[in-house]
């Protein structure tokens, strides 16, 4: 498990469970889970056209990753968010299979882009993983206040100097930065978990912001790290550890909620 051929393995995992435990927050806080459902899928059609084109990947879904932000922050000007990010989303997955048809290495490359190869990360990946890392918890750190007031306060940001419509545009980019950052790893469906499951697990136990930004990444790390120990122990895939230690991370934050919701025994009915 701690052998020289998993060490890059390891880095790899820590870089995408602060990055996405981070971003993955604001992502939760927003309401912008559909948009961390959608990028990802973008930046894999985009890796897809790299691959056909016989360029980096990395470039392929860097590009797609912002082409799809930016594009779901103006369609989503004029009309609802959703409705522009669905229509992002397929037309993404339509380029990525246009892709795909047209490329020889169709079933290696598919699993690859959508589930990760987080068990053989090479060495010349990691610098440019960290370089975006850094870059994108660099940009989270700058907007973090106007990030959290129209993310809390939108109604009000205006009126502080923050233009909310501009901070979608940049978290939309923040987003892209930390798809780019983690797809090739851990793939476009698990980036989307690691985005959403464990953050919303954060954000349930604890509601300052900062607090939930700390947790946030100690929940995405442990994820993360149990899951590469456990997929090494098993042979199991990665991306199976990841989706069902997410969802127990976030019924287990819910778990009081959920007992006190749920009544025990048969109301008592008064009778006047």
């Amino acid at each position: 498990m701690f052998s020289d051929f998993m060490v890059n393995t390891w880095i790899a995992g820590t870089i995408v469970g602060v990055v996405a435990g981070v971003v993955g927050v604001f992502v939760v806080i927003r309401g912008d889970a559909f948009l961390a459902h959608a990028l990802p899928h973008g930046a894999f059609a985009g890796a897809a056209g790299a691959v056909l084109v016989g360029i980096d990947s990395l470039l392929g879904i860097g590009v797609f990753a912002a082409v799809g932000s930016l594009l779901v922050s103006v369609l989503g000007r004029r009309g609802r968010g959703d409705v522009a990010t669905a229509l992002t989303l397929a037309t993404m997955l339509g380029l990525g299979a246009f892709f795909l048809s047209r490329s020889s290495e169709y079933s290696a490359e598919v699993f690859s882009l959508l589930f990760g190869q987080v068990l053989g990360v090479s060495t010349v990946e990691i610098v440019p993983m960290l370089v975006l890392g850094i870059a994108c918890l660099a940009a989270v750190a700058t907007l973090y206040r106007p990030l959290l007031l129209a993310s809390l306060l939108p109604a009000t940001a205006p009126a502080r100097g923050v233009r909310p419509q501009v901070v979608t545009v940049l978290f939309g980019l923040i987003v892209a930065c930390a798809t780019t950052t983690s797809v090739p790893v851990v793939g476009a469906l698990l980036m989307f978990a690691l985005l959403v499951g464990p953050p919303a697990a954060a954000r349930t136990l604890a509601r300052r912001p900062s607090r939930a930004i700390a947790l946030s990444t100690v929940f995405t790390l442990v994820v993360v790290w149990a899951s590469i120990a456990l997929a090494d122990a098993t042979d199991w895939p990665v991306g199976f550890f990841v989706t069902a230690l997410s969802a127990v991370l976030f019924l287990g934050a819910h778990a009081p909620r959920l007992r006190r919701s749920v009544p025990i025994g048969r109301p008592v009915v008064t009778v006047r």
